[in-house]
């Protein structure tokens, strides 16, 4: 009986929080410094990133600040309190020490001075037109998009941008996502993004099922510090699914540059339904005396008359390379692919700062 008491009591009194802070609390006007040279008002009340992206102001986020993929971190100098349950997971030691805090977990209750990367003030934000919808396989669309406002961008291959995904029936908060830009870095007023539709995902299955051709979108960017390293070493391309996004815009440079790097790019699919892209991998091989694709599936479908490589992606950069020590790694995609990858790479002699990686959330 005493214990049901005093988890009434608790309930009580975590909703009573809950209704303090959301209908009584008012924080009012805080000021936020950034860098120490600039400062902002703001209400206060919602998340720093919140707040953050209305002063367009943009910081990373690829979950939409729920507090699921890690990008958002900053450096909090004053006023965020202390860190929570939920950013530990996504920091190290010394990132903890050096007061990093995720900016969609750090509530704007005061006054606060913050530190981030001087180029996130250049990131902007675009007005674009949805220009054509392509389907490459059964659950992956490629998106190309006229920038309208600005109307071009300059971006490095191989980084990526934040849609604005709108309220629509099943989906009552707008929030954004990131996508790996696709397109020629030549074709500046141009963005193609190519999407993998996740089950009740809330961007895509409005990429999938709401968004028209002849729409307009938000778009902010571009960000990420994914790109080809200035050396000549050869490299290693190893991506599955959407993660082929930033090789294809990495391939464009390298056509425009006349590349004479080697380059071998492994892209793995479970089936045979999953490949996309071939046609122009095989363009590629010819504009680039030294880049091979080499798809692999990981289950053929019987009927399917696969004569490619099969088993694992990795299975298969092990089948071809015995050492590994003067090469680059280049990795796209979930993080377990990047995990294992890392691991192959690593006991082929690649060294690990020599392994650069984008890990979808």
């Amino acid at each position: 009986m005493t214990t049901l008491i005093v988890s009434l009591i608790a309930a009580a009194l975590a909703l009573a929080l809950v209704v303090v802070e959301r209908f009584i609390a008012n924080y009012g006007q805080c000021t936020i410094t950034l860098n120490s040279k600039r400062t902002i008002t703001v209400e206060g009340g919602k998340s720093l990133l919140s707040v953050l992206q209305a002063e367009k102001i943009f910081i990373p986020s690829a979950c939409g600040g729920r507090g699921t993929c890690g990008f958002c971190k900053v450096k909090a100098l004053e006023g965020a309190g202390s860190i929570l349950p939920t950013e530990t997971p996504f920091m190290t030691k010394d990132e903890i020490a050096d007061h990093v805090r995720l900016s969609c977990q750090v509530k704007v209750r005061g006054d606060l001075a913050i530190e981030i990367p001087e180029a996130l003030f250049n990131v902007q934000e675009y007005t674009a037109r949805c220009a054509n919808i392509e389907d490459l396989t059964y659950d992956m669309k490629r998106f190309r998009f006229d920038l309208i406002e600005p109307d071009t961008m300059d971006y490095v291959p191989g980084q990526y941008v934040q849609m604005l995904c709108p309220r629509y029936k099943g989906n009552s908060e707008e929030v954004y996502r990131a996508y790996s830009i696709a397109s020629d870095p030549n074709e500046k007023r141009v963005l193609e993004l190519i999407i993998r539709r996740v089950p009740n995902g809330i961007c895509t299955t409005w990429c999938f099922e709401y968004l028209k051709e002849g729409q307009t979108v938000k778009l902010n960017g571009p960000y990420g510090e994914f790109r080809l390293s200035d050396s000549d070493a050869p490299m290693v391309f190893v991506a599955g699914g959407s993660g082929i996004a930033p090789f294809v815009s990495i391939l464009h440079q390298m056509k425009h540059n006349h590349s004479q790097r080697e380059a071998v790019f492994f892209f793995g699919g479970n089936t045979v339904r999953d490949l996309c892209l071939l046609e122009e991998m095989k363009q590629f091989e010819k504009a680039l005396p030294h880049f091979t694709f080499v798809p692999v599936v990981a289950r053929p479908e019987p009927d399917s008359g696969w004569n490619g490589q099969t088993g694992l992606v990795t299975e298969a950069v092990q089948r071809r390379y015995t050492d590994l020590s003067g090469h680059e790694g280049y990795l796209c995609g979930s993080p377990g692919m990047i995990e294992a990858s890392i691991k192959v790479f690593t006991s082929l002699g690649m060294p690990e700062d020599k392994i650069y990686y984008d890990k979808f959330a």
